[in-house]
């Protein structure tokens, strides 16, 4: 890369050859002022802010059309330069509404930047009134308020040459020039992929995201990919989405990897908050994010990810770790890779946790579980199974340095006055760990459910392939704010089970310890208060069901007691401060144990939390993270897709075509972070030249 060498304003710099002018003086630090160009597109020339003048040619040029030369002697600050400037700003401003004030890019806008750089005054901008300029219709994905559009073509530009979309184009219609989607036609109707480049690169409020779209609550830079933003882990979802595209699923597998244990079980059960958050969600269904997934994991065939697992050497130091779940065992993994030696004590005849004892095995197969726990304990974990912990006093005069607790959260809980022993009631997450055991379960001809989540319907669709006649569901929302995914609710009702949406248990009636029948009403609406649970119902709605067993479904907790010897809060659940350590030194706390039950994700990254907690708790730099696939530079060039707007989810891939056509539906969301940050005049990059030595 041949460097020469030029001065701007009586500065030395370098510049690359066959850099141009413009682009030059940034990277040196010398503002000169721009609207039109931008350093992902081809200089375009058409807003003559970027003018200079250049000893030995004539007149004033256009510095982003301007190849730097060796020798060449640059002046940005003349007379004439400031008043061409001034000069073409004033007409660009002529035809822009003064209501700076309204635009939600206010105080974030490079034209108001430039007009302060140039000292040109508000009073410039016009009431406007143009007619063509509103044809551009705002839709789910981008707000147009083209009135403040400049005409600097960048949004055109980008659509075009960047991305190769060309969904956008500068349009005539009644002696106006504007820019619009081609033929005025609506986002949808044209090959738009949706991707934010054009929102990303508008100098002005013109075009801009949709609010709501992406969070608030995040840095930009995460909340511009809301499915990685989402994910408990913050795995880089749009990355792998496109290697499974191109059929690389070790690589794809790779990028899973690096934050998640389990991927394999994770592409059964995961409850995919990604798919929620996903963008496309705006426009028609999410991305089967979860299905991909699996597809990418059940095709890996070279597992190239082992080859760049970061290992240290071992330091002398023991961890116990207490739970074999994925919380668990995650920490336990990613601590032995930091040179620990972990010991893992597990209850339970298999580890695994709520995979391998509260999934139904249709659901999620033992062998997969056994298999991703195998893999694991190569890093050199010690797992004591059918080893239960009852004190941490236990695991003293063992040498441990540091000990975790993270044994979940495998104990039923009910409402308070249904906290009774009836002899056919029994909590969900003992009934799915005693199916899942294989145990007989007598359960007679109608089973009712309590509860309206993944877990109740788990119970549901175990029982009636037990042979139950009735089963049903019971639960105090509505079907469309059920907790469960629709896959399984959709799966119960083609089963044959009934689903009892808003109604809530009154009573029951029962006869020597065994209820008989439950009387159910109406509710209108619940909320969660001071006191609990209250309810608005509707009065003489009540109706009562025979009924052989009641599993409740309505929550679980943690079985700590005092007697285990750490702090305890909500009775049952471990005390940690930010750093997750409980109020004895060196012991720490993760996973449904310390926030109640929420997803198998969430244990994961829990996990991962605890293994950096400890890590620098014992000395250690605290850093987990490694890159098991070398990113290459994205394409930004992303094409055209025919009738990429309609293309439907597929839930279920049957073979690599349904892979492909679910993969395509991608927004590829995280391209839009690599499209270049425009720097403003005040920024610190334009505090000091970067000048060089003659």
């Amino acid at each position: 890369m041949k460097k020469i060498r030029l001065k701007i304003n009586g500065y030395n710099i370098e510049a690359i050859e066959g850099q141009n002018l413009l682009q030059a003086a940034l990277d040196a630090g010398i503002y000169i002022p721009h609207l039109c160009y931008h350093p992902d597109l081809k200089p375009h020339g058409g807003c003559n802010l970027c003018s200079v003048e250049i000893k030995g040619i004539s007149g004033i040029v256009q510095s982003c059309e301007t190849i730097v030369e060796e020798g060449m002697i640059v002046n940005t600050k003349s007379e004439d330069v400031n008043k061409l400037r001034i000069l073409s700003l004033e007409l660009m401003l002529a035809s822009h509404p003064k209501d700076c004030t309204s635009c939600d890019k206010y105080l974030n806008c490079e034209l108001q930047a430039l007009m302060q750089y140039m000292g040109v005054s508000h009073s410039r901008l016009r009431d406007i009134e143009k007619e063509n300029t509103r044809i551009a219709v705002s839709d789910s994905f981008i707000k147009k308020e083209m009135q403040r559009c400049i005409q600097c073509m960048r949004c055109v530009r980008a659509c075009e040459e960047y991305r190769g979309v060309k969904a956008l184009a500068v349009n005539k219609k009644n002696g106006e020039t504007y820019i619009n989607t081609v033929d005025d036609k609506l986002m949808i109707d044209t090959n738009c992929r949706f991707c934010g480049a054009c929102v990303e690169i508008c100098p002005t409020g013109a075009i801009q995201d949709v609010k709501g779209i992406f969070s608030t609550d995040s840095p930009k830079n995460m909340a511009l990919v809301p499915c990685k933003n989402d994910c408990p882990a913050h795995t880089d979802i749009p990355e792998y989405i496109r290697l499974t595209k191109e059929e690389k699923y070790g690589d794809a597998v790779a990028v899973i990897r690096e934050k998640l244990t389990f991927p394999h079980s994770l592409g059964y059960v995961c409850n995919h908050v990604c798919e929620s958050a996903c963008k496309r969600t705006h426009l028609n269904e999410p991305i089967s994010i979860r299905e991909i997934k699996r597809f990418a994991v059940e095709n890996d065939k070279k597992q190239s990810w082992r080859l760049r697992v970061k290992r240290n050497n071992p330091n002398g130091k023991k961890v116990a770790v207490v739970g074999g779940g994925p919380s668990g065992m995650t920490a336990a993994y990613y601590l032995a890779k930091k040179g620990y030696e972990v010991d893992v004590y597990e209850r339970q005849s298999s580890a695994g946790g709520m995979l391998s004892y509260g999934i139904p095995k249709y659901r999620l197969p033992q062998n997969i579980v056994d298999n991703e726990i195998r893999i694991l304990k190569e890093e050199g974990i010690n797992l004591y199974l059918n080893s239960n912990i009852n004190s941490i006093d236990e695991l003293n005069d063992k040498g441990y340095s540091a000990r975790l607790i993270a044994i979940g959260a495998c104990n039923g809980k009910r409402p308070p006055i249904y906290n009774k022993q009836w002899l056919n009631a029994i909590d969900a997450v003992d009934f799915c760990r005693e199916a899942n055991e294989g145990r007989k379960i007598k359960l007679g001809n109608t089973v009712t459910v309590y509860g309206g989540g993944n877990v109740a319907f788990d119970c549901a669709r175990t029982a009636k392939m037990m042979g139950v006649k009735t089963v049903r569901v019971v639960c105090l929302e509505s079907r469309e704010s059920m907790l469960a995914d629709k896959e399984e609710i959709t799966a119960a009702i083609d089963e044959g089970i009934e689903i009892l949406n808003s109604k809530s248990l009154v009573s029951i009636e029962e006869n020597q310890k065994k209820i008989i029948s439950l009387t159910l009403i109406d509710v209108k609406g619940f909320s969660f208060g001071d006191k609990g649970l209250e309810l608005e119902v509707v009065e003489g709605s009540e109706k009562t069901f025979s009924n052989d067993t009641l599993i409740f479904a309505t929550g679980q907790q943690p079985e700590l007691t005092s007697n285990f010897g750490i702090g305890l809060v909500k009775g049952s659940f471990a005390k940690v401060n930010e750093k997750m350590q409980t109020n004895i030194e060196g012991t720490f706390a993760c996973g449904d144990v310390i926030y109640g039950t929420k997803s198998v994700v969430q244990a994961i990254a829990s996990g991962r939390e605890a293994a950096v907690n400890i890590d620098a708790y014992l000395g250690g730099d605290g850093d987990i993270t490694e890159v098991l696939y070398e990113r290459q530079k994205k394409n930004p060039n992303i094409g055209v897709i025919e009738g990429f707007a309609e293309k439907k989810r597929v839930s279920v891939f049957n073979n690599r075509c349904d892979s492909l056509h679910e993969t395509e539906r991608c927004l590829q969301c995280d391209l839009r972070l690599d499209i270049q940050k425009t720097k403003y005049w005040v920024d610190a990059h334009y505090k000091k030249v970067k000048e060089v030595k003659e």
